[in-house]
């Protein structure tokens, strides 16, 4: 049975940038579904199966970030953010709000191609039958780390992780006590860290805080090495 084409929301106001992107998509083989405001995103969103969002941050009706909020709340989907802004501010709250990765406007379509490849690509590694089914789960303390059913438990309870928040813990969680430079998570999570921020670690990683640490402040599982990266808690001994 042959694999069905991957399925692209791209949401964009600006005719010109929903023609110039959704050539090369086409071309390479996705099959694409525009839409030209948040609104009209939702429902599209809600008519078809989508493996990927491309969203850009400026839209009329609904904003790209209430829309990426709305869509994580109840979807898991890769969602890549376009924005014009140069505020940092505006990344840090697409990837608070549970966007996958951004790019700034101006950009080549070289690396927006490179985008789309990879978010797939980590889309598909995290299908239930792609996973390490005899990966024995890790337990420390009171988090538990289920990399085949790709479920994190903290204090008896699921806490609900993006896909790029779960990569990165069980890249760090796997090598407990290691440390991790930034560009060496992007590489591990976005398969290389060309054109990308390090910077986007300390978000995920701080939203990453937020769900699995009593205080984030005080962290007992994810540790900041200053000057360096992060690293996992060294197990407990027996």
């Amino acid at each position: 049975m042959p694999e069905r084409t991957a399925r692209i929301l791209l949401v964009d106001d600006e005719e010109s940038i929903q023609t110039l992107l959704s050539y090369p998509l086409r071309k390479e083989g996705y099959e694409v579904v525009q839409a030209t405001d948040g609104r009209q995103a939702l429902e599209r969103f809600d008519e078809q199966r989508f493996d990927l969002v491309v969203l850009d941050l400026m839209l009329p009706r609904v904003d790209g970030l209430e829309v990426c909020r709305r869509l994580r709340s109840r979807s898991s989907v890769p969602i890549i953010m376009l924005t014009a802004k140069s505020d940092e501010i505006d990344k840090v709250v697409g990837l608070e709000l549970g966007a996958d990765d951004y790019i700034t406007k101006p950009f080549s379509l070289r690396e927006f191609s490179s985008r789309i490849k990879a978010a797939l690509r980590r889309a598909e590694m995290s299908r239930p039958d792609q996973t390490q089914a005899g990966e024995i789960p890790l337990e420390v303390r009171d988090l538990r780390i289920d990399f085949a059913k790709r479920l994190v438990r903290i204090r008896g309870e699921e806490a609900q992780l993006t896909f790029v928040e779960f990569e990165i813990i069980s890249a760090l969680a796997r090598a407990p006590g290691r440390v991790f430079t930034r560009d060496m998570l992007l590489a591990r999570v976005w398969g290389d860290s060309a054109y990308r921020d390090p910077r986007t670690i300390d978000v995920h990683i701080r939203h990453l805080r937020e769900k699995v640490e009593r205080d984030a402040k005080d962290p007992e599982y994810l540790f900041t090495v200053r000057g360096v990266g992060y690293r996992f808690r060294d197990t407990d001994p027996d």
